[in-house]
């Protein structure tokens, strides 16, 4: 296959994709799993054995390329480069991350910040539990991972809004606004603090042992960057897969343990990063496609996940689903997601409490949502009521 043999890709938009995009997902992994859409102005990949030649081969496919977009606005970091440099600029970071020490190092925390976050609602019977849970939620526990001095999670939170927008404005073709470059240069210049008061004991203090300051700096945005938006987003999607599925709620409710289940299926349905970018080094093969050096070549995520050949009835949501963990939300090779473990126990923690917390909990129906956005996916907003105590 080449160009002018994707004539589903040609048919495909941006803003279909945006929207609600399984449906055109389903027809390409079916007709064109290697598609060229020209909006995109690159190959889109959706089946999953596809996907993952792509995530695995970093030597043919790269994210060490001057297009990538999140290294525009902050520079290079573990996230745009590959090889030994990518090695360099990923351990330091490593080791709180690990599955037993992302436990003892934040469950505590998580615990007291979803507590205190659900206290503040309670009363009420009715919210937005996007911003005023999950969104906050995720910026304290990033907050409290990086160990920045003299900020707060208000500050970090209004880094991130900037320099999303401007990775996003980018990689939709439209030129990025000064608001993400000032955002990260406020960044920078808190890291050079914390790294520069030796009496802090940080994960950015010890990283500063290995890499440079800016180095650490751009990692600190990239930890920032995927620390609140896709555990944002995992909440956030988890709640209303759930809330809209009263059955599958009513299962979990009767067994905690399904809750694990619930959020791995929740990441496959909709993972909160619905694509990941690489850039070809050599003209190769891709399934029936011909992809030539330098392409870009996306990988749909959120198309890999609703694979019928490893997921039977892919579009259901089933938290007994037994290969839900087959899911590559986490992306998959040397990128996998360096902070998975700490966005599961996250998730996990805020779902019990709040289930646990906000009596019968139930979607706003005067505030109907669905997740939406072409790069990263998660409702605009989550309006839901429960029962007050009386």
């Amino acid at each position: 296959m080449n160009v002018v043999d994707s004539p589903l890709g040609a048919a495909t938009t941006l803003a279909e994709l945006a929207e609600d995009p399984h449906a055109r997902l389903a027809l390409l992994r079916a007709k064109e799993p290697v598609s060229w859409i020209p909006e995109m102005g690159g190959w889109l990949v959706t089946r999953r054995d596809l996907a993952l030649n792509v995530m695995r081969d970093a030597e043919t496919f790269t994210v060490d390329d001057p297009r990538f977009s999140t290294a525009q606005v902050v520079g290079p970091s573990m996230l745009s480069l590959d090889g030994d440099r990518h090695a360099r600029h990923r351990e330091p970071f490593a080791a709180p991350f690990r599955p037993r020490a992302a436990h003892d190092g934040f469950a505590a925390f998580i615990e007291k910040e979803t507590d205190r976050l659900i206290t503040e609602l309670e009363p009420a019977g009715a919210g937005e539990l996007r911003r005023a849970f999950a969104g906050p939620l995720a910026v304290a526990v990033v907050t409290e991972a990086l160990g920045l001095i003299g900020t707060t999670s208000e500050t970090v939170l209004a880094w991130y809004d900037s320099i999303v927008q401007s990775v996003s404005d980018i990689t939709a073709g439209l030129e990025a606004g000064p608001a993400g470059v000032a955002a990260y240069a406020q960044l920078r210049a808190a890291v050079e603090a914390t790294v520069a008061d030796r009496n802090t004991a940080s994960l950015l203090v010890s990283a500063a042992g290995r890499l440079t300051v800016p180095e650490v700096a751009s990692n600190a945005a990239v930890l920032m960057f995927g620390g609140i938006e896709t555990t944002e987003a995992m909440i956030t999607n988890a709640l209303l897969h759930l809330l809209r599925h009263p059955d599958q709620l009513a299962l979990v409710r009767a067994d905690t343990a399904l809750l694990d289940g619930a959020i791995e299926e929740s990441l496959r349905l909709e993972p909160g990063a619905a694509v990941v970018d690489r850039y070809a080094t050599r003209d190769t093969v891709l399934g029936p496609a011909i992809i030539r050096r330098g392409d870009l070549v996306t990988v749909s995520l959120t198309g890999a996940n609703r694979d019928p050949a490893v997921f039977p009835d892919p579009d259901r949501f089933d938290v007994r689903r037994e290969n839900a963990r087959l899911q590559l939300a986490f992306a998959h090779g040397p990128h996998y997601c360096l902070a998975a473990h700490l966005a599961r126990l996250e998730t996990r923690i805020a779902l019990q409490h709040v289930l646990e917390r906000l009596p019968a909990l139930r979607l706003d129906p005067d505030h109907p949502t669905s997740p939406h956005g072409l790069v990263f996916r998660k409702p605009p907003t989550l309006h839901v009521r429960w029962d007050r105590a009386t």
